[in-house]
Parts: C-alpha cells; structure tokens; sequence
C-alpha cells in the first residue's frame, strides 16, 4: 500500500511488559475513510494495539504517525481520536441530547454549533425521537447508538471501538454490524475495531489484521483472507477449514495419505516439502456416481455427522484424508432433496483452484 493514502501509520510498534512481548513489532498502514478490524483470538495484542493508539499505553519501541505526525509521545487527551468502550459509560442522570452534547460543551463550543453539530448526528443515528430520553429508558441496540453519535459529533480522525458489540445478543450484534457499517460510511470517519469475532469482522470491514502472539499474522480484505490464508492459523481462525496435511510430490501435486490432490499454487513448492492443504466447506461437493469429471478432486467417505444451521446444513464426513471428519457446507435448498444419514457412504469433490497450498 502507498503511504500517501494512510491516515495511520504504525511503524515496528511492539509493547513488553517485564520479559513478556504483548505486541511484536506490528506495522500497519491504515487509510482514510477505511473500516479496519483487529481480529484475533483473546490475549493476542489486539487490545493493547488499541490502547496505544489511543494514548493510554506508551509504546516500547517503534511509532505511530497520525497524518505524518508522530503522535507516540502525545497524551490521549492531546490526541484527535476517540476510543469508545464496550460499556459505553453514559451519563444515567442526562437525556441522549444531553449525552451527546457533553464533549463539546466541556470544549466550550458556542451553543449554536453544539446543537447544530449535535441535531446532525441525531439524525445520521437515527435517534432524533429518542432525543430526550435517559439511558435507563434505552434498549441495547439504542445505547450504543447513543454512544456511537457522542464520539462522532466530536469528529475525531480516528475512532477506535473495543469489543463495541460484545454485550449484545446475536440478533441485535447484526443488526448493529450492519449499523456500525452505515454510520462509518456517512460520517466519512475512519474506523478501526477491535473484536475476537471473525463474522463481525467479514461483514464490517474493509480490510483487516489478524494478530497472534503480538505478531500480525496477515493483513488484507475480507475475502484475501478468507480465500487465501497465508498460513494454518489464518485458515482456521478465519471461517471454518478442511485441512488435509501431506507432502509436495509433484508440480501441481500434494500427496496427502496416500491420495494424489492437484492443486493450483503460485508458491515455488519444493518435491518432498510438507504443507498443508485446505478447501473450504462451502467448495466441496457432494458428487453423483457418474458425470462428475469437472472436479480435479475425489475421496468417497462415510457422513458420521448432520447438522442443519437453518440457511445451510454442514455435513461431516470422515474419509482417509484425514483423522477429522471433512465438513461440506450443503444450502438448505439443495439438502431438503439429498436424503442424507448418518453412516451414508458419499463421494466429495473439489476443484484445483479451491485447494490452497499452505507451507506455514
């Protein structure tokens, strides 16, 4: 990516604590107007990462540029970001009007710029009806609306969420995803999220970094990693996988138990090299005893598992490919008809392109 474009620059920033590296060199480049997500699973820097940017942790070693500025020495407070926390802290004795109006009113704004500043965020929040309300009188969904609108009408450059949608159920967590999305767009505010929910993550963001040990791990869009991890953790971190393990036997050839899969890699693999291969759920293919020769790839299995996730339905099926049963994603539309059972004896297929080789 080009410098010239990035709002945020992190350069080699790492974080210790004692002998302990809670972030390990991270360099990042964020751009403007971009939503970007810190995913990961629990203790891998993310959070840290996020407090560093906002002011409430000094970096170890490296910097962080905020329009070609190093910030790194800067207090939060001297920082134009804001970071909004998972329990949204509002005020239970002051109206959504009164919530969102206290930041700029401790900036001592004039008072017609602090309702005309305030009424334009109501509306692009969509909380214009709840404008006298206390948060006692809020569901879920219309606090974090509410505290979602105090950090923007004090338009930041950057705003930075911490879990923001961790304390709300699975039907209003996606109606907030969507939300989350909207606001970030109409605001024209870069956004960058910390959560450890790889859904979260696909359906908001950009592009985004998944982290692990303090590393980052892989940096890309949503699909880049999803489709192409570049590593065993990125693969099964993101999405669910069906990884087979085996050796490099030929140019476009892994051997995996025995069993010859073709495969399409630019990666220069070398004879005897072990990899792993890995094909997602939703590109394996339950085939037909004949008429089937599209797929490069077949292994006949036994289904030990059902599991009907109402828009789909996974299917594992154990096969010598590997000690773990492979998962085939089937569309709910498509299982109503297969008459599928447990202990069935199915063949599966795969195209080359969908095999991602994997040498780490």
């Amino acid at each position: 990516m080009n410098n010239s474009s990035a709002v945020l620059i992190l350069d080699k920033v790492s974080k210790s604590y004692g002998n302990g590296l809670a972030v390990d060199e991270v360099s990042l480049n964020i751009r403007e107007n971009e939503f970007f997500a810190l995913l990961g699973p629990s203790g891998c820097g993310k959070t840290t990462l996020l407090r560093m940017l906002a002011g409430f942790e000094t970096p170890s070693a490296g910097c962080i540029y905020l329009d070609g500025k190093d910030i790194s020495p800067l207090p939060a407070n001297k920082r134009p970001l804001n970071l909004m926390f998972q329990s949204y802290a509002l005020f239970p004795n002051m109206t959504v009007r009164k919530n969102i109006a206290y930041g700029l009113e401790m900036e001592r704004l004039p008072e017609s710029e602090i309702r005309r500043r305030v009424d334009e965020v109501l509306s692009t929040a969509q909380l214009g009806e709840l404008a006298e309300r206390k948060p006692d009188q809020l569901s879920g969904g219309q606090r974090q609306r509410v505290a979602l609108a105090r950090a923007l009408v004090k338009r930041p450059r950057v705003l930075l969420l911490d879990e923001p949608l961790g304390a709300l159920d699975k039907k209003l967590r996606e109606k907030m995803q969507l939300e989350l999305k909207r606001l970030q767009l109409e605001s024209g505010i870069t956004f960058i999220i910390v959560t450890h929910d790889q859904e979260e993550a696909l359906v908001m963001s950009d592009r985004m970094a998944v982290l692990d040990g303090g590393k980052v791990c892989q940096c890309g869009s949503p699909t880049e990693l999803y489709e192409n991890p570049n590593s065993r953790f990125v693969a099964n971190f993101i999405g669910v996988s069906n990884l087979f393990e085996g050796v490099r036997s030929g140019e476009r050839t892994v051997r995996v138990n025995g069993q010859e899969l073709t495969v399409e890699t630019d990666a220069p693999l070398i004879p005897g090299q072990k990899v792993a291969v890995v094909v997602r759920p939703e590109r394996l293919q339950v085939l037909a005893e004949e008429g089937d020769d599209y797929c490069a790839n077949r292994v006949t299995g036994n289904i030990v598992e059902i599991a009907y996730h109402g828009l789909d339905t996974n299917v594992h099926v154990q096969t010598a490919l590997s000690d773990k049963a492979l998962i085939v994603r089937v569309p709910s539309s498509q299982f109503e008809f297969a008459h599928f059972a447990i202990g069935m004896s199915v063949r599966l297929g795969w195209q080359a392109r969908h095999a991602r080789v994997l040498t780490r």
